[in-house]
């Protein structure tokens, strides 16, 4: 299947048979956000500005990420300014990611402790941390500015509440990693939804929807089994495809290893039990659907309030599908995972090994 029509690849994406998942090929249509080319140049002068990249990993390798494409693919119906803002939080994400693996490799663990403490203080007061010496941080403080910006105080706080439970998930992470633990299969489950950030890109559903979703409804069991099973699907199918880069760069974080570690399958039987599972959730998705159509329909009740939430569950459960469609070709055509291309496996070429601003007396 070729990429999106406008982008940069032309060519046809070759999917390896062991990856391969012939039902969402033929059954998630790929959708693209017509503002997807603007994006991309935008988010690009985005991490320049923030410097949250060097300028020369910029312009060699942001475009061939693809972070924007897999927001592009997801937000479907939002507003510009929101999938701006959110596409440029995502890439800040994965940044953030590639400093927390090089603060465990170089045994930063002073450093990931502030910058652990930085990230909180900023995600409850973001406009004091706009100017912040660590870049990173900065760049978050924007990045929750804007997003704060669309919905009222109850969704700002519930987001809020969410990612401040992915800072402490990734300090599990840290934890594990510097003391050699690899948790079992269930605990790595219950760790992948935070660090995956599970409820974070559900809630930003809603200011792509231009509507804040109530309780009642994110919690019925079709929205909520739905919901969940689209993340599932993009946390493990993410583990399946970069199985070979966490195994290369000493990872204890993946659903194959704790299965390889924990119940002591060989690689071939965990690749294929992930698979399964992916699989699994996919099966979960699609009855899901069917039953947020029942959902929809009885929120239709001609009232002033019953349609505009009707149309955004219908929307919102329409960009859980595309966020399967979307994981699974940014996973083949981002230069993320490209593992076999790198001189150094264990070293993505796209990350800088620089860490926070020197503290005083030079302690990293």
């Amino acid at each position: 299947m070729p990429a999106f029509s406008h982008s940069t690849t032309t060519t046809q994406i070759a999917v390896p048979p062991a990856l391969a998942l012939p039902v969402i090929e033929e059954q998630f249509p790929r959708q693209v956000h017509p503002y997807w080319p603007e994006l991309q140049e935008v988010t690009r002068a985005w991490l320049l500005e923030k410097r949250l990249m060097p300028a020369d990993k910029v312009a060699r390798y942001a475009d061939g990420l693809r972070y924007t494409d897999l927001m592009a693919g997801y937000y479907i119906g939002a507003p510009t300014d929101v999938l701006q803002a959110i596409a440029d939080y995502s890439a800040w994400f994965f940044v953030w990611d590639d400093r927390h693996d090089r603060d465990v490799v170089h045994g930063r663990g002073a450093a990931w402790g502030r910058l652990r403490q930085r990230l909180h203080e900023a995600l409850d007061a973001p406009w004091h941390h706009l100017h912040h010496e660590d870049a990173l941080v900065a760049a978050f403080a924007d990045s929750m500015v804007r997003l704060y910006s669309f919905l009222g105080e109850s969704w700002n706080a519930r987001f809020s509440g969410h990612f401040h439970e992915v800072i402490e998930a990734y300090d599990t992470e840290f934890q594990n990693r510097t003391t050699g633990q690899v948790p079992t299969v269930d605990e790595y489950l219950e760790l992948r939804r935070l660090t995956f950030a599970h409820w974070i890109w559900l809630d930003l559903l809603e200011p792509a929807a231009r509507y804040e979703i109530p309780q009642h409804v994110r919690e019925h069991s079709a929205y909520r089994r739905a919901g969940l099973a689209c993340q599932n699907f993009a946390a493990w199918y993410n583990d399946l495809c970069s199985l070979p880069k966490e195994i290369a760069g000493d990872e204890y974080h993946n659903l194959g290893i704790s299965l390889i570690r924990h119940e002591g399958m060989t690689l071939e039987d965990a690749v294929a039990e992930v698979r399964r599972r992916v699989g699994d959730c996919i099966t979960e998705f699609l009855d899901a659907e069917r039953e947020v159509g029942d959902l929809v329909r009885g929120l239709r009740d001609g009232t002033w309030r019953g349609e505009p939430l009707a149309a955004a569950v219908e929307l919102n459960v329409s960009n859980m599908r595309n966020w399967i469609s979307s994981v699974y070709w940014f996973h083949h055509e981002s230069g993320r995972y490209q593992v076999d291309s790198w001189a150094d496996r264990s070293t993505p070429p796209y990350v800088s090994d620089q860490g926070e601003p020197p503290a005083p007396g030079g302690e990293q």
